[in-house]
């Protein structure tokens, strides 16, 4: 009953295209879960490092297999020089995302195991991946500003070292904790646009630099992970607490968003904004400048307040909300945050990958190939007669 079939102009909103013992979103109870852990616990007593095991071998490691895990990351934190000869002959003003994607392609040149398509040599690869995308973002950031390159330190946190290489200053305890919670809240998100890209293409047997390239175009999209730098302008342009209103009312009645508020799965806030916010008044108490914390809390109470008095329903905070104060009081530029999202998503790219391509419930893999619905009524019910060129 073809004509049955239902139309889904609803970027699949709804819908499964596959089965996955990754990660869950529980829309109802809003909670997010990884590998049956929930996140706000992991991001509480565990580690980045300890997440990302998790995620690729679905249970957590002991003190050894973390120690050797540890040991291997950071062992593959430097990049090949001739990519960094390669960054410097890039404009200045490139998008730092479009410099990340570029950058893909070119480590799957020097990958040994590139050719070899194995679930072993994918997960050495990926975590190859993990531990040079920090290196690629801090550098771009210093050869943008006319700066040599800090070489990544094997005695520093995932987190710790991403900070380092930054601006060469080894960060506090709390900044560098704070930024791990940052890492593991953002590393997993089930089928999100950016991992969906990655599935897809991997799912045609591509390889997993291939994948990941996909998904970091995805994630550059103000839509995906462009949203906190929007929410840092935004707050930027408000400028004080006593313009919250008038903004948030302006944009409303101008039918436009609020950045940061509305998500597409959460029924209510986002569980990992609730860990973001207290973060967010801490960095801010330690520098001595609080207003992007009260900006952002006061554009929280009056966006729901003015939302729910127009459309009679609530609207809530996403992660991208809490967590641009919280990256711009470490100092991070704004046109970095999507590329420290990619730092933490690389991690769940890989594991999905994997799956995709070897790990699946399916008894196969099977090419992602959807359907459309054609509309172009071009020329009624017959197909349209082909005019010569000098007849038009």
């Amino acid at each position: 009953m073809d004509e049955c079939r239902p139309i889904l102009n609803t970027g699949l909103r709804g819908f499964s295209v596959a089965t996955s013992r990754i990660s869950h979103v529980d829309k109802a109870a809003e909670k997010l879960i990884y590998r049956g852990f929930l996140a706000k616990d992991l991001a509480n007593s565990s580690t980045f490092e300890e997440v990302v095991f998790l995620l690729l071998y679905e249970r957590l490691p002991t003190k050894n297999e973390l120690e050797a895990f540890n040991a291997q990351l950071t062992g593959a934190r430097n990049v090949p020089p001739e990519l960094i000869a390669a960054l410097k002959t890039r404009p200045k003003d490139s998008l730092p995302m479009d410099i990340l994607q570029a950058s893909v392609p070119m480590l799957a040149n020097h990958d040994p195991d590139i050719k070899t398509y194995t679930a072993e040599a994918a997960a050495q690869m990926g975590i190859r991946l993990i531990a040079r995308f920090p290196t690629i973002v801090a550098a771009w950031e210093r050869i943008r500003n006319n700066k040599e390159p800090i070489e990544p330190s094997d005695k520093l946190s995932h987190a710790a070292n991403f900070l380092y290489m930054l601006d060469g200053n080894v960060p506090d305890a709390e900044t560098a904790r704070f930024f791990d919670i940052c890492l593991i809240l953002h590393a997993e998100h089930s089928f999100n646009a950016s991992t969906f890209s990655a599935r897809q293409v991997a799912s045609t047997r591509a390889h997993i630099y291939a994948s990941v390239s996909a998904a970091i175009g995805s994630l550059s999209g103000e839509l995906h992970g462009g949203a906190n730098a929007r929410v840092m302008q935004m707050l930027k342009k408000i400028g004080s607490v006593d313009a919250v209103e008038s903004y948030v009312n302006g944009e409303f009645d101008a039918g436009k968003v609020i950045f940061g508020l509305g998500h597409a799965v959460y029924k209510g806030d986002d569980p990992r904004a609730d860990i973001l916010a207290p973060m967010s008044r801490a960095l801010g108490e330690r520098i001595g400048e609080t207003k992007w914390y009260d900006i952002s809390k006061t554009v929280e109470n009056i966006g729901k307040a003015s939302f729910r008095k127009r459309k009679g329903k609530d609207i809530f905070v996403n992660v991208d909300f809490w967590s641009a104060s919280v990256y711009y009081s470490m100092g991070i530029p704004i046109d970095l945050f999507t590329p420290v999202f990619a730092i933490s998503r690389i991690s769940g790219w890989v594991t999905h990958i994997i799956e995709e391509q070897f790990a699946g419930a399916a008894p196969e893999p099977v090419l992602y190939r959807p359907d459309s619905e054609y509309v172009g009524d071009y020329c009624g019910p017959d197909e349209c007669a082909y005019v010569p060129m000098d007849d038009r």
